[in-house]
């Protein structure tokens, strides 16, 4: 039993998920979202300011959780996860949480989708714990050098007009950015001010792009299957980043949607869906 006082807190019903909580290690709750049976899919969100599991995958987990088990976190730092005093931030810190986060659901392998920052865990994860990856789909995936686009995601404007003009940043199509997913947003992000995390977030994950990238030594020699996903009109990770792990990963396919920006899963959910589990379905995930 936590010791840990869970919020009083539902999820908007416009995502259509439920909330789950999960102490993951003394004094840390994990909230998160659950869907389906079988093979374990663990979906890690990207780090756009209010950004929530939610606010990532809904429209994406209720199909491709006929397959498997899906389960999306809010990450360390992020959305309702509670964190302990002390905590610290950065891409090994938010690699070790998805491992408690695993250990706590007693999930031994598990594939990972990870969006952006969270495809960057992703893949730092498959540096560091490989035995515990059956797969990984990573879509524009995190941890490239600083473009235009980036250097005003490292500067969050905690505003409803801030998190517009992020979020237009993601799409191709800008009607896909409505006054109501702004304003969930623009919510979401009031609870990260609230904590004093944000600040502390995003320095830390700057301070990676260059502190830490990814080792390609070692991804260079990796046996898992890996989907790489992008959009070709992507202005906050440009393609490039595909093309340059593609180059790398010897197992890496790779799946580029025409206009189509920096959120794909959102942008071309339903071809998304359709690609995710035609892969993940070659790939043995779902089969009796």
């Amino acid at each position: 039993m936590t010791t840990v006082q869970i919020p009083d807190y539902t999820t908007d019903a416009f995502f259509g998920l439920e909330d789950k909580w999960l102490e993951t290690a003394p004094g840390e709750v994990t909230h998160y979202h659950e869907l389906g049976e079988g093979t374990p899919i663990l979906f890690l969100h990207g780090s756009g300011t209010g950004v929530t599991a939610a606010a990532n995958w809904w429209l994406n987990l209720p199909e491709i959780s006929e397959l498997g088990r899906c389960i999306a976190i809010d990450s360390i730092g992020y959305g309702q996860s509670i964190v302990a005093p002390g905590t610290e931030y950065g891409i090994k810190e938010w690699v070790r949480h998805t491992v408690r986060v695993l250990d706590a659901l007693g999930i031994d392998k598990t594939w990972i989708v990870g969006n952006s920052i969270g495809g960057w865990v992703a893949m730092q994860f498959a540096i560091d714990f490989p035995e515990r990856l059956l797969g990984i789909v990573s879509m524009g995936t995190g941890g490239a050098k600083k473009t235009a686009a980036l250097s005003g995601h490292a500067k969050p404007e905690l505003s409803e007009a801030g998190i517009r003009r992020t979020l237009e940043q993601f799409v191709v199509d800008k009607s896909l950015v409505t006054e109501e997913l702004v304003s969930l947003r623009y919510q979401a992000a009031l609870n990260d001010t609230a904590s004093d995390r944000l600040v502390e977030v995003v320095t830390a994950r700057d301070r990676d792009r260059d502190a830490l990238p990814l080792d390609f030594d070692v991804l260079a020699k990796l046996d898992i299957p890996v989907l790489l996903i992008h959009g070709m009109q992507d202005v906050v990770i440009p393609p490039s980043r595909t093309w340059e792990l593609l180059n790398v990963i010897p197992t890496a396919d790779a799946h580029i949607f025409s206009q189509c920006g920096h959120w794909s899963q959102v942008e071309r959910a339903e071809e998304f869906n359709t690609v995710i589990k035609q892969y993940l379905a070659a790939q043995g995930v779902g089969a009796k």
